[in-house]
């Protein structure tokens, strides 16, 4: 596999080669370097909310592939755990719902909400048991935003990563968020997930693509920020478009802030508008197909203005272009472009960490 590597300096670099998106070997690569060792979402908090309540998963079906389960014990104490029987292998949890403990269907071997072993049949003699390597494996996990996150093998911590949105947003009501129907949907895309990140991170496409969008917002201010682990789009609303009603004090006051958009390494969007979030999450699914995840999440007390934002027009008129790119990477033509060090710092960010990560 050939190693990738991204000139620091934007006005010298240039973009990952096609290449990246058409190997197969890179994208196999992806699935530990990039993927198991970052965080990922997993479901609301909901799921797990009360006591007794468990929650079987697959992480990241199709590349990572690891059955997990969430847990909260009667100790008020919740848990990320190994769906995976320490005896045999078979999963443990099949379903949501409420239980005392987790019981395996295969041969019986029990364990405690925390994952902790509690008993066996037949066992009886079998000479230094139970050890520590019969309790279900825990795995880390964070709760932010009434969302839960889980990494197999995290390279940071949750708070490092989403430390530059906990900080620039903790004068909205996060807390009150709440998971509505309205814009919660999947959809499916066939281009290389990366490609679809490279379209988010630059605002340069909008007057090209997003007619709407581009006709709500001030093109002319919009605004580029870059932290370690995640960078930063603002969006500044045009006269008489919705926007934040930013407090005295704050960094951006003053700014009639249309939209912050967040991205954090390697998949994850976090939109946030006057009205709540919108969460899109970057799922491959192959070479050449991604699932994107869009869930919707309102603050309590606040109305829905979902469709004021056009998210529906914005998201099919995205697709469009990332498979429009994802036959053109095909070319026996195209190599790689250049950067525009105004408008592409997100991208030139995305392709720095992917070649670091991966090498």
């Amino acid at each position: 596999m050939k190693k990738l590597a991204i000139q620091p300096d934007i006005k010298k670099a240039a973009t990952l080669p096609a290449s990246f998106y058409r190997n197969a070997e890179f994208f196999e690569a992806s699935k530990e370097k990039i993927f198991a060792s970052h965080w990922n979402f997993a479901t609301e908090s909901q799921s797990i909310a009360e006591p007794g309540q468990v929650y079987p998963f697959t992480l990241l079906e199709g590349v990572l592939d690891e059955p997990l389960v969430l847990t909260h014990d009667q100790n008020g104490q919740k848990h990320c755990l190994s769906n995976v029987c320490t005896h045999r292998g078979n999963l443990v949890a099949m379903q949501p719902g409420k239980a005392r403990m987790l019981s395996c269907g295969y041969h019986g071997r029990c364990f405690r909400l925390d994952g902790t072993f509690k008993s066996m049949p037949a066992f009886e003699g079998v000479e230094d048991f139970p050890t520590a390597a019969d309790h279900l494996t825990p795995v880390s996990f964070e709760e932010w935003l009434g969302l839960i996150f889980v990494s197999l093998n995290p390279v940071a911590s949750f708070e490092e990563m989403t430390r530059p949105m906990r900080d620039r947003l903790n004068w909205l009501p996060l807390n009150t968020l709440h998971l509505v129907e309205e814009g919660t949907t999947d959809y499916h895309v066939n281009a290389h997930w990366a490609l679809y990140c490279d379209n988010f991170l630059e605002g340069f496409h909008i007057p090209f693509v997003h007619p709407a969008l581009n006709a709500a917002i001030d093109f002319g201010q919009y605004a580029y920020e870059i932290f370690p682990h995640c960078n930063l789009q603002i969006g500044i609303a045009d006269e008489g478009q919705p926007h934040f009603e930013v407090p005295e004090g704050h960094p951006d006051f003053g700014r009639k802030i249309y939209a912050y958009y967040y991205w954090m390494f390697p998949n994850l969007m976090f939109n946030f508008y006057p009205w709540g979030l919108s969460l899109n999450v970057v799922e491959p699914q192959g070479l050449q197909k991604t699932r994107i995840r869009f869930r919707t999440y309102q603050y309590k007390g606040t109305t829905h203005q979902r469709s004021l934002n056009s998210l529906e027009a914005t998201e099919l008129e995205d697709e469009a272009v990332v498979e429009s790119v994802q036959r053109g990477i095909r070319s026996r033509y195209y190599h790689s472009g250049r950067f525009s060090p105004a408008m592409e710092q997100g991208v030139h960010h995305f392709h720095s960490l992917l070649a670091k990560t991966l090498f």
